[in-house]
């Protein structure tokens, strides 16, 4: 059993479903929400399915205004929801998705076979301003239900080109008007509709126009980004039946419990990307991980991922996180094991798919892996809380889930031909968009360590800033940035000065507005280019005279280069010459940008007011600072060197 991270599952050493069910028979599971998200986590570790879904009817029923009265930190979302069947099944183990996650949801759950009404009425729970999500939960019946008796293969067809047009029209429409990003889902085929038909050929032309069907659902995604449909075939070809069919006949619920289960864990995950809260770090284990056996008692000649049955199910993993990996998410190594020895294994064994050059960090040593954690966050210069940590040993896992509770846990076990399936169960890399930078992340964190020599080589910070050769690029952003811009608006918690969070459709709207201004902030340096690193939304008052910048982004792997400097000194001087007087601009305190609060004083802002939203900051222009020497600037904007 994997340790719990819970404090008082330790001590009591009760089950994390007794636990939260001793928190709500004393009345402290409000006051005491911070608590769920770990003991609902390491239900999931356990493979607990049935105590996460009584948890989850348990947590459907706790008061939302009594935790943010006892908690008013809590992080919160509102979910509405809309169907043609009977939906509210869902709404628990919704609930206890997003718990699971740390948020305290509300689900507004819309009347049956609402949808129409709900998606076209702009007064509807689905179009209400403090709305995130909102759920068009599709289902078979969707479609079945307009085809009328009897019908043939071409009534399913027109019928299925019929609804997919409507459904464009009002996911279109809604997005135009609501405010909420709209969640579709596609929905599977179900045995009972193709084998009414007798004859193959109609069976065929069926599954053909219900296949198209789907594809048009997701058809939507791609263009529009305030739509995301959730693909329901996977799970139900993980073995989760479509419904159950006594309670579709009786019930009209269309999905099954456990498919609306597996669709609420989606919906939690996509969530959590629309937040911002990708992980960025995958650190594996070695031994019983990456290979079969333990390379310290079986020596390299011992050890297998491929030319055994074991050990090609290990190999097969090291393939799946190496395709993580290209995809820009880093890769590091916590082992306990000597060093030189996992290296070896790695640059020379005949198994191995992955090499040392796949690898950010490679530590291999004998400390706590909570600190080798620790190590290799700091050596990437990234937040723990962006780290998710794979490892077949329970004790391992959970001394992580109790000493990093922000760190995901993957427990993998002793069947390494489940390895994948656990990896990947949560989707804790989603993305909306992958960027060119996302791809180069790998390499470019690479060359961090030769950038470390550097310094180490060099007498003063100065002498390894001017042989470093920074580059610095300002430029409107391009339609091209938009991805890239909006990607660091949701994740860079560090140098983010208001925290303001920006999707890409809030991006492109300010770009193309005349009375905004959106800049991109390259990098580069002699040892490469680091692209998109950075950027700045400012606005200008009405009268011309002032300018408001709203947020400055800068990613962590460039700090204290000189970069913001040379970014404000750029803007600044901008103002100036184009006619400003005074440029305003803000701090809001959050738990990881602290750092950077005197950031505007440091750039000669004065202080002009303090509230619970954060600190005010006017520069009035008449005394700029410079562009730090070491640095180049390239800077499209008026008033700049170029």
């Amino acid at each position: 059993m994997t340790t719990v991270s819970s404090p008082a599952v330790r001590e009591t050493r009760k089950s994390p479903l007794e636990t939260l069910r001793a928190l709500r028979a004393d009345g402290t599971l409000a006051a005491d929400y911070p608590s769920v998200a770990p003991l609902l986590a390491a239900m999931v570790s356990n493979g607990a399915d049935s105590d996460f879904r009584r948890a989850g009817n348990l947590l459907v029923q706790l008061d939302r205004q009594s935790v943010l009265t006892a908690r008013p930190e809590t992080e919160t979302a509102v979910v509405a929801l809309t169907g043609h069947s009977t939906i509210g099944g869902v709404r628990a183990p919704l609930t206890a998705e997003f718990a699971r996650h740390g948020v305290l949801v509300e689900n507004r759950l819309g009347d049956f076979d609402s949808y129409l009404r709900d998606l076209r009425d702009p007064t509807s729970a689905l179009h209400a301003p403090d709305v995130d999500l909102a759920l068009w939960i599709l289902d078979p019946q969707t479609l079945v239900d307009e085809m009328g008796t009897p019908w043939q293969a071409d009534d399913l067809v027109r019928t299925a080109e019929r609804k997919l047009a409507q459904i464009g029209s009002l996911a279109t429409a809604f997005t135009r008007n609501g405010t909420a990003a709209l969640v579709l889902n596609t929905v599977p085929l179900p045995r009972s509709v193709t084998h009414q038909l007798i004859d193959h050929e109609s069976r065929a032309r069926a599954g053909i126009a219900w296949r198209d069907f789907n594809s048009g659902l997701l058809r939507l995604a791609l263009g529009n980004p305030r739509i995301h449909v959730v693909d329901l075939d996977p799970i139900v070809a993980a073995g989760v039946p479509l419904d159950e069919p006594r309670m579709a006949a009786y019930a009209k619920a269309s999905l099954g419990d456990d498919l609306l289960a597996g669709y609420a864990r989606e919906v939690a995950h996509l969530s959590r990307m629309l937040r911002g809260r990708t992980k960025k770090v995958l650190v594996v284990d070695a031994d019983n991980t990456l290979w079969d056996g333990i390379l310290g008692d079986d020596g390299p000649n011992g050890i297998a991922a491929a030319t055994t049955f074991r050990g090609e199910a290990f190999g097969t993993f090291q393939r799946a996180v190496q395709q993580i990996g290209s995809q820009g998410i880093l890769l590091a190594i916590s082992s306990k094991n000597d060093h030189e020895p996992v290296v070896q294994v790695l640059k020379d064994h005949p198994d191995m798919v992955l090499r040392e050059c796949d690898f950010a960090r490679v530590n291999a040593n004998w400390q706590p892996k909570d600190a080798n954690l620790r190590d290799i966050a700091e050596k990437l210069n990234l937040g723990i809380d962006s780290f998710v940590f794979a490892d077949d040993s329970p004790f391992e896992c959970g001394l992580i889930a109790d000493s990093l509770p922000q760190v995901a846990v993957v427990r993998l076990d002793e069947e390494p031909a489940l390895h994948i399936e656990k990896l990947l169960a949560d989707g804790w890399f989603d993305t909306a968009r992958l960027t060119e930078e996302d791809r180069a992340r790998a390499a470019l964190y690479r060359t961090e360590s030769e950038r470390a020599e550097l310094q180490e080589n060099s007498g003063s910070l100065e002498e390894y800033l001017q042989g470093l050769g920074v580059r610095v690029r300002l430029t409107g952003a391009a339609a091209g940035d938009i991805d890239r811009v909006a990607q660091l608006s949701l994740r860079a918690n560090q140098f983010n000065l208001t925290t303001v969070r920006l999707g890409v459709e809030d991006v492109a709207a300010r770009a193309g507005d005349p009375d905004h201004l959106v800049l991109t902030i390259r990098s580069g340096d002699r040892f490469g280019d680091n692209g998109v690193v950075g950027a700045v939304f400012a606005r200008s008052a009405a009268d011309g005279t002032e300018l408001h910048v709203d947020n400055m982004l800068l990613s962590c792997r460039v700090f204290a280069r000189g970069i913001e400097q040379a970014t404000v000194a750029a803007l600044l001087a901008h103002a100036r010459a184009t006619g400003i007087r005074t440029v305003h601009a803000g701090y809001r305190p959050t738990a990881k940008n602290r750092n950077v609060r005197d950031f505007w004083p440091s750039m000669g802002f004065a202080s002009t007011s303090t509230s619970d939203d954060g600190l005010r900051f006017r520069h009035d222009l008449a005394d700029l600072p410079a562009v730090p020497a070491h640095i180049l600037l390239d800077s499209s904007l008026e008033g700049t060197a170029s």
